[in-house]
């Protein structure tokens, strides 16, 4: 019996111990966490819901196979840009000037600045669409959506910013719910999930290239790093922010699955037409419900609100970075005048234009996605080059069988985004 009730100790202790452990690293895992999940989940945004909405109203299932390589790249291509911000301590854009010169980093943020405007109007015809359904008028939203954003995060410091963007991501979950009330047959989506589907038709084509462009931004890299600094993230919590970027990678991949296949099992089997995620949510009503529409349209409004905050934010912390500017949201605005100027002015600028008579809003939208693909490639090789730099790494350079799937990885982004280029340029 005493050996017993020795036994019986022992397994308590170590029990207890197991659980103090288990507790305080899901603690530290919360605490650490944001990044990688808000980086991934504003990649859906206006232009990347429409996007998937056109993928699965005009293709049905046939591209919903995509999201498994894509959420491989993410993965690959994020892993990199985090790392690199934990060990350095700085961000990729003041690794771009201190590695190859002022000259370069002057036109790499003068293309940036121009993509992501363009970028950050979408996200204002995103707010201003998704509410007109709601029946609001845009020149009541776009003003009231560009000065919720800019007060967030100027009034804020990063911890309370991170949190808000943490709870717009849950929101995402309207479009897992709009995705369950339009009645799948699941069967066949699992066929469909793993079976790859190619067509010669240009358009098929041109569409596929479009669903894995937008999963990855150039803007993306730039305000990933820099929040992993921002943070104050160091090497000792990588393992931590690993499992933040795998978890972002798996949301974002999991809500463009419900988008595609919302779509795909509503508008495409009734052969409704669409060119915008408005005519997606409004189409979607006589279909699968009001109830179902409104979540749709909720999800856009969502995304557009939680975009407009973060593209304009990106763009701060990378021109500031670039030349040497105090760039934190935990400073004031007193303190760092220019990241603040940067972020007011890109607000300013994206919902007035958007507020503007007879703007070319499809032709801004969609040569800011040109600009992109062009960037896209220039900023992958900039961050394979630093990431090998044992003077900026040291022993946490890329390995051989990380470079290789890392090298394969950006060669097919680049075919994929001088693609996006190519068929964007060629006449309809």
């Amino acid at each position: 019996m005493p050996e017993r009730s020795e036994k019986g100790k022992r397994v308590n202790i170590f029990r207890r111990l197991f659980q103090k452990r288990f507790w305080r690293s899901l603690g530290l895992l919360f605490a650490l966490i944001g990044p990688g999940i808000i980086t991934s989940n504003v990649d859906n945004d206006a232009g990347g819901i429409t996007t998937y909405s056109l993928a699965g109203a005009q293709y049905g299932l046939s591209l919903l196979w995509t999201l498994i390589p894509i959420f491989v790249a993410l993965i690959v291509i994020q892993e990199m840009c985090a790392r690199m911000g934990v060990v350095s301590g700085k961000g990729l854009s003041d690794l771009i000037r201190e590695r190859f010169g002022a000259k370069i980093t002057v036109y790499l943020m003068m293309v940036l600045f121009l993509a992501n405007l363009g970028n950050t109007i979408s996200e204002f015809a995103g707010i201003a669409a998704s509410l007109e359904i709601f029946g609001v008028s845009k020149h009541l939203s776009v003003p009231l959506g560009a000065f919720l954003v800019w007060w967030l995060v100027v009034k804020g410091n990063y911890k309370s910013v991170e949190k808000v963007f943490l709870v717009a991501c849950l929101f995402y979950v309207s479009y897992i719910i709009s995705g369950f009330m339009g009645k799948p047959n699941w069967s066949e989506i699992g066929v469909a999930l793993v079976t790859p589907t190619l067509r010669a038709d240009p358009a098929f084509l041109t569409m596929a290239v479009g669903v894995v462009g937008t999963t990855i931004a150039p803007w993306m890299q730039f305000y990933l790093q820099s929040s992993v600094v921002d943070k104050g993230l160091k090497v000792a919590d990588y393992a931590y922010t690993r499992v933040d970027i795998i978890a972002g990678s798996l949301m974002v991949n999991i809500v463009a699955f419900f988008i595609i296949m919302l779509c795909a099992v509503t508008l495409f089997q009734q052969g409704v037409q669409i060119e915008t995620a408005k005519d997606a949510a409004q189409a979607l009503a006589p279909m699968a419900g009001a109830y179902c529409a409104h979540l749709f349209a909720f999800g856009l409004l969502n995304a557009s609100l939680f975009a407009a905050s973060i593209l304009p934010l990106s763009t701060a912390y990378t021109i500031c970075e670039a030349f040497g500017w105090e760039s934190s949201l935990n400073l004031k605005f007193t303190e760092a005048p220019q990241f603040y100027g940067l972020y007011s002015l890109m607000i300013v600028l994206g919902a007035a234009i958007i507020l503007l008579p007879n703007m070319p809003l499809i032709g801004i939208m969609y040569y800011s996605q040109v600009i992109n693909g062009l960037l896209l490639p220039f900023v992958l090789i900039f961050m394979l080059i630093l990431v090998n730099d044992r003077r900026i790494m040291g022993e946490h350079v890329n390995g051989r069988t990380m470079n290789i799937i890392a090298w394969f990885t950006v060669g097919v982004l680049i075919l994929l985004s001088l693609a996006i280029v190519i068929t964007s340029l060629l006449p309809a």
